[in-house]
């Protein structure tokens, strides 16, 4: 554990979040100015663009002794060393540095060295008072030598959301760790000259690795950026297709979630996965994939939440003095506790209609790749919102000016399915919505991408049903 000022930094920076959300929830629309609010059209909530570096920093975390049994995560290694910042840079990078060894081993600290450990990949975010974040990902591995010995944790620090990617950099680090830490070095600094590729592209890195010679080490962004970030394949093996449905009911109304598991790659990469089944939403609420250990009481907080536990921690979160959550058990893949009316959020046609998209996919399940799942089960939810709310764009009024306001009640009104106009007066209530709906008034340019895209060929195709019949 970094200490107790760590602690409390992580306390203050939720209240802090929480305190200006619920601020913005009831200020006027178009004078509301959220950091964390994204354009329409975007899948990420991590803002980026081409040709920005791949990664802020990579840093190597090992266990130290701390006093009798005990040990702590500290960095004995820090790729660049930043030098020449400002007051206030110098204190968000210490922020950033002191909070990376808790993520790396949240675990606790109640290790023994070890003679075999199976390499763990998994990943974290960090998220700022302003709402933008940064994404750690993690290779956890045994380092050469003899005799027992701790791992160490090799963490590489960016802003961009590509998971696929990211790993096979670790793939590369872990195959040169095996050689010497010497050799890692040049092609951590060969990636950080490169730019990050656009969507479809590929850049090419050159590293020397001794007795090998010089290779070179492909890294192609996915040609479907919105889909970069996420692998719903590990949430499909989890969890049942009913199950999912009555997850992804909980949180787009935005309430208490924890995900429990036993290793640190299923929390992480089942809570990303349901993070993103809310595009082109996004989560603005407390997101912690992996909780530390220290921060268990995390699941005590009153405001809405997604954060995931190690099952060895179940019964200190069963202790804590929680308000209504969700407890999903991602290796029995069902809900210890549930708020009840789960079932009843969706509109029931709809949810039909997704149940049976989802259980096609397992039906052909075995001749789909990852990227053909990734793109079957995003369209099975993309249209859940094109069918809701996909008329928001018909209800933004615009003045000579230039500005715009939402006429929500006339939104909700010309709904004409009874379950659906139920939902959606919910929905609009939540703080996701109320940010999506502020970036829309903002600008016309916002209201492109891929979401629009499916929304115009849903009216499309509903046009020509009506002309022919």
């Amino acid at each position: 554990m970094a200490g107790t000022g760590l602690v409390s930094f992580f306390r203050n920076s939720m209240r802090r979040r929480s305190a200006r959300r619920d601020v913005n929830r009831d200020a006027p629309r178009d004078e509301s100015k959220s950091e964390s609010a994204r354009r329409p059209g975007e899948r990420s909530p991590f803002c980026y663009s081409p040709g920005q570096f791949f990664f802020e920093y990579l840093v190597v975390v090992s266990l130290k002794k701390k006093s009798g049994s005990d040990y702590e995560p500290k960095i004995i290694y820090q790729f660049p060393k930043r030098e020449n910042l400002l007051r206030g840079q110098k204190e968000e990078e210490e922020r950033l540095l002191q909070a990376i060894p808790l993520f790396c081993f949240p675990d606790g600290n109640h290790w023994a060295p070890l003679t075999e450990y199976t390499s763990e990949t998994f990943s974290f975010v960090l998220t700022n008072v302003d709402g933008s974040r940064k994404i750690g990902y993690c290779r956890r591995l045994l380092p050469v030598g003899r005799g027992p010995r701790f791992p160490e944790v090799f963490c590489i620090i960016s802003c961009l959301g590509c998971f696929g990617l990211f790993s096979k950099i670790l793939d590369e680090v872990e195959k040169r760790r095996q050689i010497s830490m010497a050799v890692i070095y040049p092609f951590m600094q060969g990636l950080r000259e490169s730019p990050f590729p656009a969507p479809g592209k590929t850049v090419t890195i050159k590293s020397f690795i001794p007795d090998s010679g010089t290779e070179l080490i492909e890294l192609t962004r996915p040609l479907d950026s919105w889909l970069e970030h996420v692998e719903f394949q590990a949430l499909l093996q989890h969890l049942s297709p009913e199950n999912i449905l009555w997850l992804f009911a909980s949180v787009v109304l935005e309430r208490r979630i924890i995900f429990v598991a036993e290793e640190l790659s299923v929390l992480s990469q089942c809570i990303h996965a349901v993070a993103a089944l809310l595009y082109p939403f996004s989560w603005a609420h407390t997101y912690i994939p992996v909780v530390p250990e220290c921060l268990i009481d995390t699941v005590c907080c009153p405001t809405p939440f997604m954060v995931g536990v190690q099952k060895r921690c179940l019964e200190q979160v069963l202790d804590q003095p929680m308000e209504e959550v969700l407890l999903v058990d991602l290796c029995e893949g069902k809900f210890l506790r549930s708020v009840g009316d789960e079932r009843d959020i969706l509109p029931a046609k709809l949810e039909t209609e997704m149940l049976t998209s989802l259980k096609t996919h397992n039906s052909n399940n075995n001749i789909q790749t990852s990227e053909q799942v990734n793109a079957h089960v995003s369209n099975t939810f993309v249209q859940f919102f094109v069918k809701t709310v996909g008329h928001y764009t018909s209800h933004l009024k615009w003045n000579k000016s230039g500005q715009s306001s939402f006429q929500e009640k006339a939104f909700c009104k010309a709904i004409t399915s009874r379950s659906c106009r139920k939902f959606v007066k919910r929905f609009v209530r939540t703080q996701m919505f109320s940010l999506f709906i502020q970036e829309a008034e903002r600008s016309r340019i916002t209201q492109e991408g891929y979401f629009q895209q499916k929304v115009t060929e849903y009216q499309e195709q509903k046009k020509k049903q009506r002309r022919n019949s």
